[in-house]
Parts: structure tokens; sequence; C-alpha cells
């Protein structure tokens, strides 16, 4: 396989018009039309996952963590991210890179924490909005009808409900609104229609999800499941609110969560589950009666995902590329401690 090919399969699953704007997704290195055979997924793109693809011979690392996420007028050797760049192409192996396009698709980030939990989805934290469409009536001939469906529906529209001799219904992205009208004036010069905007309603897609465990638990079972659910770190899990708290509806979201604080307290849901939680939005969360709260390392949050990603691309490709899951453990965190019986102030 081309890596055209693997990042076109990439691009269908977690596309990248869907990224925020501040992102920096898709390829940074490598040539699209060298061949690859092996793929290694990571979290982060790091000098141990660089040197991980290159002692088991990938072509491509695929991390979810942008490497150059701020504009660079350069990636000179001597700088570390420049390195990196250099250590990869020297080897022939390409880097991209699925962010915040893999944090918002579905399947995506957050499906695969809430799934390694154990909870059964229901739907989005943060829904986007569907794409805004149209719905455009028009009246023609009876002799006249086919063509103009034909011209529509060639045009991009969509035939809805049941069509009569006289009387079309389609729907359209209003995006493709003005391509819509040009194919029927074209083919039906009068100006019997109507047009009418849908509502802009949430969609499947968005950040962060929602779940059910099969049956409620305290927060302090809940907690140590989510612990036994994740790759262990230096910090653990923590949680927030009343330990015996039952917990059974539960929002997460994969990496840092805490803008999402006020959207989590209107979601009738008993915890929420997320990384990078700091101290003043959690407290005042807790004590404005909000769900509890169980704060992961952010590394650990989104590694499932890294089985996720492999995943869709073995089924892409039917064991003609080999996909492994990164190893190596790139959590900065590397000592903990806690206070002794004998140190520290009372």
């Amino acid at each position: 396989m081309k890596l055209a090919d693997v990042i076109a399969a990439l691009e269908s699953a977690y596309p990248p018009k869907t990224a925020e704007k501040w992102d920096a997704v898709g390829l940074v290195c490598g040539d699209p039309a060298e061949e690859v055979t092996r793929v290694l997924v990571c979290v982060d793109p790091t000098s141990s996952t660089v040197d991980e693809a290159v002692e088991r011979g990938a072509q491509l690392l695929l991390a979810h963590h942008p490497l150059l996420l701020r504009g660079v007028n350069g990636v000179p050797a001597d700088d570390p991210k420049g390195a990196l760049v250099h250590k990869l192409i020297r080897n022939r192996a390409a880097l991209y890179c699925a962010h915040t396009n893999a944090d918002s698709a579905l399947p995506g980030v957050s499906d695969a924490l809430a799934r390694a939990i154990g909870l059964t989805i229901t739907g989005p934290l943060d829904a986007a909005s569907r794409a805004p469409m149209d719905v455009l009536t028009v009246f023609v001939p009876v002799t006249n009808a086919e063509q103009v469906l034909k011209a529509l529906t060639d045009a991009g529209a969509a035939a809805i409900g049941e069509q009569d001799d006289s009387r079309l219904e389609v729907v359209l992205p209003r995006a493709w609104r003005s391509a819509v009208l040009a194919a029927l004036r074209a083919v039906h010069p009068h100006e019997d229609f109507t047009l009418q905007e849908l509502a802009d309603l949430p969609g499947d897609t968005g950040l962060g999800r929602i779940g059910e465990l099969p049956e409620a638990e305290p927060l302090r079972v809940f907690a140590q499941r989510v612990a036994d659910a994740l790759p262990a770190t230096v910090q653990g899990v923590r949680a927030a609110g009343d330990p015996e708290r039952l917990i059974k509806r539960v929002a997460v979201c994969g990496g840092a969560g805490d803008s999402f604080l006020s959207t989590v307290q209107r979601a009738g849901v008993d915890a929420y589950v997320t990384a990078d939680l700091r101290h003043h939005p959690a407290s005042e969360h807790i004590e404005s009666g909000g769900p509890a709260l169980v704060d992961v390392a952010h590394w650990a949050s989104e590694w499932p995902w890294c089985e996720q990603a492999a995943e869709i691309l073995r089924e892409a490709f039917g064991g003609r590329v080999q996909v492994l899951v990164s190893t190596r453990r790139t959590d900065p965190w590397t000592v903990g401690a806690t206070r002794t019986a004998a140190g520290g102030h009372a």
C-alpha cells in the first residue's frame, strides 16, 4: 500500500475539515508515494515513540497529538522537534497526526475512553451541529418531472418522500443551494418552487461522550473501575465527590476537559471522567452540586484511541498493512510521592 492510501483511510475516519481551526493535523513529513507495510500508533510523537517506530520498522508513525502545533520557521536537526523530523526522514518513516478531528469523530477518542471504562454510549457530550440543510419543492409539468428530478439529484439533492407527477421534493446541503438552483433553472426556467431552511439540529458527532454503566455503583468503586481500565500512571486516578454516591450515567472527555464542566452540569450525569482538571474549577463545580469528577492523566485518557485507530486501518487494508500500538509510556510524570507519617506539616 502507498502512504497516500493509508492517509485516505485515516481522513475518511477522521476528516481534517472537522479539526478545530487552531489545530495542526495531517501529514507532517513523508512521501505519499512511498510504500507502507507497517504503521505504529501512539498518543505523543516524542523521541521515545519515534525511536520505537524506527526500531520496529514502521514506515508511518500515526500520532494523536501534533508535533508542530504552533507555526515554525524551520526544523533544524539541533532543535528537539526538528531532530525528530530529521530522524523520521532519514529512516524513511512518515508522521501523520489526527488530533481534534479524531476527538470529534464517530467513533473518536472519547468513544474509545467510554468503551474502555465499560459504558454503553448514548451520544455526544457537546454535539456538533448537523450540516445546514434546505428543502426544495418544485412544481413541474408531468412531462418534465423525470428530467427535472434527474437534474436536481445530479446536482447533489436527494429526493424525499413520495414524489407525484407534478410536485417534486428534495433535500440538499445549504452550501449547495446555488448549484442546485442553477441546475433547476437550466431545465425548468419557471419560478414554480419553494425553498425552506431546515432547523439546525445537533448531530451524532462532537466532543465528549455520554454513556451508562450496566448497574449503578458507588463513586469509590467507579474510580477503581477507571483505574483498572486505563494504563497506570504516576498520577493514578483521583475522584471528587461523595465516595458513596451512586454512579450510572457518565460523561467522558479524552484529554483536557474542564472547559465542559458547565455542559456536564446540564447533562444529567452522575460523574464526569476527563483529564487535567484544575483546583478552582473542580472545587467550585463540586461545591455547586455538580456531578462527581474523576480526573485521570491526559496521556492515559487518550491511549485507548490508539487501538481504535489501529483497528480502523486493519479493517481498511485486510492485513496488507501491519498496524501496531506503541508500548511506550509518554506520560511526562515519572515520580510520585505522598507524605510520610514523620514528614511534612500537620
